[in-house]
């Protein structure tokens, strides 16, 4: 009956690789779509199904929500496993390599609104995603970023119990998990958000390190090496060292404008193109600017060393940097980004080009998708 169950789907090519197995972009024939079918290999019976897949079918059938991605059916057939998911066009690193610009602070901001939201539903149904990184987050042409990779995720409780600190990728990892503590909860996600939100903006990782010493001394030369001030306790965590080099704290939105200054440069080498020249001028408008002050507030929300003192995900979508939110339509740069001809009405995705406003059902839909239009 499985094997019969998998002669429903035709491949349509590789999406990707990972540990367990591997992603395919597929078309379901009985209800002609398009999928994302995740092939995880069972080599033994002694091994049985990776703990990651248990985890990640276990999880994301608790949790429906319009910001996380959707489990469609689990298929076990011989000795694989196939999970099928809703099909979404790009992940965000992709989407940000294509764009050939950095993203404009109306984008930035519909992001980050939706992933607070997606993550505030993980966190209240006590679930921990702990890998949050532009890889793991997907994209659809209309305007949607929803979390996915459940693998290393896992429930919490209240106490905190000791979890392994070997989760997160490195350039997203919080201080206080580099610092060796096994005591973390909900903290740590908001700190990935953080990182996500900085690049997003600046086009450039904001804590790029190549080793855990080098990950901390990132944080710290830019946030300012911590100290008790700071972060109460600190010196209590297992790889704290009060030799730490001293640096002293930047400046958030000043360190933020010349990484964007220097990405717009880097990605648009023509100094006549026209492009170029509105991207830097609109660094020095004060409309750009005073979004921009309001982001960097949210952010130092999101990256304080403390995480007794990060706030929620339901506060932070409080913040004011979400206030007046707008709907725009997604752009030609959008659309090639994400893999679609804009001047074709279908792809092979299955999916429309068409603009928010059309595609929307509902008003709660429509909030959901590409956010606010701003000045910019």
């Amino acid at each position: 009956m499985s094997c019969d169950l998998m002669n429903n789907f035709t491949r349509l090519g590789k999406i990707g690789e990972g540990t367990y197995g591997v992603v395919y972009k597929a078309k379901q024939k009985d209800k002609d779509r398009v999928v994302a079918l995740k092939k995880i290999r069972l080599d033994t019976e002694a091994e049985g199904v990776p703990s990651t897949a248990i985890r990640e079918i276990s999880l994301l059938r608790e949790l429906d929500h319009p910001n996380i991605v959707q489990l469609l059916d689990v298929i076990h057939s011989q000795n694989k496993l196939h999970l099928v998911f809703e099909y979404l066009d790009k992940d965000l690193k992709q989407f940000m390599d294509n764009y050939g610009k950095v993203l404009p602070m109306n984008l930035v901001k519909s992001y980050t609104s939706q992933l607070l939201k997606g993550i505030e539903f993980c966190h209240s149904h006590r679930v921990l995603h702990r890998d949050l990184k532009p890889q793991n987050l997907l994209l659809d042409v209309n305007g949607s970023i929803k979390l996915a990779d459940f693998g290393l995720a896992r429930t919490f409780t209240i106490p905190i119990r000791m979890y392994t600190h070997e989760v997160i990728t490195l350039w997203y990892r919080a201080p206080e998990i580099l610092l060796g503590t096994k005591m973390y909860s909900t903290a740590v996600d908001i700190w990935s958000i953080g990182c996500i939100v900085a690049e997003m903006i600046m086009h450039k990782a904001i804590f790029p390190g190549d080793s855990e010493i080098d990950q901390l001394y990132k944080i710290f030369r830019v946030m300012g090496t911590p100290d008790q001030s700071m972060w109460f306790g600190i010196d209590k965590l297992p790889d704290y060292n009060g030799a730490f080099p001293q640096w002293k704290t930047q400046n958030l939105l000043q360190h933020i404008l010349k990484i964007r200054e220097n990405s717009i440069n880097k990605k648009l080498k023509d100094d006549s193109s026209q492009v170029k020249q509105t991207l830097l001028k609109e660094l020095k408008e004060k409309a750009f600017t005073e979004q921009l002050i309001q982001l960097c507030d949210l952010l130092k929300y999101m990256l304080k060393y403390d995480p007794k003192e990060r706030d929620s995900a339901r506060k932070l979508l409080k913040n004011c940097f979400f206030d007046n939110m707008k709907y725009i339509n997604p752009d030609k740069n959008f659309l090639i980004a994400l893999g679609h001809n804009p001047d074709k009405r279908n792809d092979d995705t299955g999916y429309e080009t068409r603009s928010v406003e059309k595609s929307s059902e509902n008003k709660d839909e429509k909030e959901n998708q590409l956010g606010p239009a701003g000045d910019n």
